[in-house]
């Protein structure tokens, strides 16, 4: 399951963190398949959304620019290049709020799902293309719709689409459009039963509005708690935000792997309570990774139960397990989740007790303290 075909070379490629991926998921679909199989002209490649770096390793041994929303994604390439034998001085890594650079001989792109997230990175790419760069985007057949192709006319012009091959297909696109107006790619929006404005950039989940968990959870916050609190895998930061506000003399770390989110949970701290900037720490991480075993209060999660396309358990279990590692003794991990998630019985396992503090239909809040 984890070898690609690629340019006469097999490539070792795998999920990451690579000690809880699901071993029947593979690193790569047909999409990045179909655009190794692209020609493209001498000189640096330009790759974006590359999701555990086949495309990165496939391009090698050229000069690749990657940029990415994801820090594991990023971590996946290094791996990957690593277990190939492949120079990693090949590749340089940009996050996706850094600017893109220019004279790329050639652009990949692998569509992400989010259609605001398209269009910050092509808004950002027509400022550092030109008429001739080669522009080649792929996903899923399924997944490229007409607004898809809507926004590749907007933001750069002419734009084709290939065949489908193993239900992926090809965009082709070229600088040809006028500039349209640039857009910030944040969205605000008031915070029901609070005086706070809620800033979102391009790829935070539930941009829009407060996702009904998100809701139930904010409604079962613990407070007047001291020590360091942890908004793990925190979004736009609207848990650590409360909880900041219901403990005065706590600190909250705000820890995501994407960059926008944690971008964003640092405008909403600035925007809504300035006063308390001192108390907030920021961090682009793979879960704890690297944090202080016994070192924190409280670890408020909502876990994601998807990585990429795949519906999986192992990025929660890892939370639940770094949170266990770092939190002190009688410290707690508080979790929202999916009632058909069994998140209960996985955490009675790992701590030895799990406290349901609420419910509604769909979701669970539980808590579960270190002993």
């Amino acid at each position: 399951m984890n070898e690609l075909q690629v340019s006469g070379q097999s490539l070792t490629l795998n999920r990451f963190p690579t000690n809880a991926a699901d071993p029947n998921l593979q690193a790569w679909d047909s999409a990045d398949e179909y655009l190794l199989q692209q020609p493209l002209p001498d000189g640096p490649v330009l790759v974006l959304n590359d999701n555990f770096g086949a495309l990165t390793c496939g391009l090698q041994p050229r000069e690749v620019w990657q940029v990415s929303d994801s820090f594991i994604s990023q971590q996946a390439t290094l791996h990957n290049l690593t277990t190939n034998e492949l120079s990693v001085s090949n590749v340089r890594f940009l996050d996706s709020l850094a600017a893109l650079p220019e004279g790329m001989a050639a652009v990949v792109i692998k569509i992400p799902k989010t259609l605001a997230l398209l269009e910050h990175q092509l808004q950002a790419l027509r400022q550092a293309v030109t008429a001739e760069t080669i522009i080649i985007a792929a996903a899923k057949a399924k997944d490229i719709h007409r607004s898809t192709l809507e926004l590749f006319e907007k933001w750069l012009g002419e734009t084709q689409t290939s065949l489908a091959w193993k239900k992926s297909r090809l965009v082709f696109a070229k600088l040809t459009a006028e500039q349209p107006a640039a857009n910030s790619g944040i969205l605000s929006w008031p915070l029901d039963g609070t005086p706070y404005t809620l800033h979102n950039h391009a790829n935070v989940f539930a941009r829009q509005s407060l996702d009904i968990g998100a809701r139930l959870f904010l409604q079962h916050l613990p407070s007047q708690l001291e020590g360091t609190i942890v908004d793990l895998g925190c979004g736009n930061g609207v848990v650590g935000l409360l909880a900041l506000e219901q403990n005065p003399e706590a600190k909250v770390h705000f820890v995501d792997e994407s960059w926008m989110a944690v971008a964003s949970s640092q405008l909403n701290v600035e925007k809504n309570l300035p006063d308390e900037r001192s108390r907030c720490e920021y961090t682009v991480n793979n879960s704890l990774s690297g944090f202080t075993g016994g070192s924190l209060q409280a670890v408020l999660c909502n876990p994601p139960f998807h990585q990429q396309s795949a519906i999986t358990d192992h990025i929660a279990w890892q939370m639940f397990r770094d949170a266990k590692r770092c939190l002190g003794y009688g410290g707690e991990l508080r979790v929202i989740g999916n009632r058909h998630l069994d998140y209960h019985r996985k955490l009675k396992k790992l701590f030895g007790n799990c406290q349901l503090i609420a419910s509604d239909a769909r979701f669970v809040v539980l808590r579960s303290v270190k002993l």
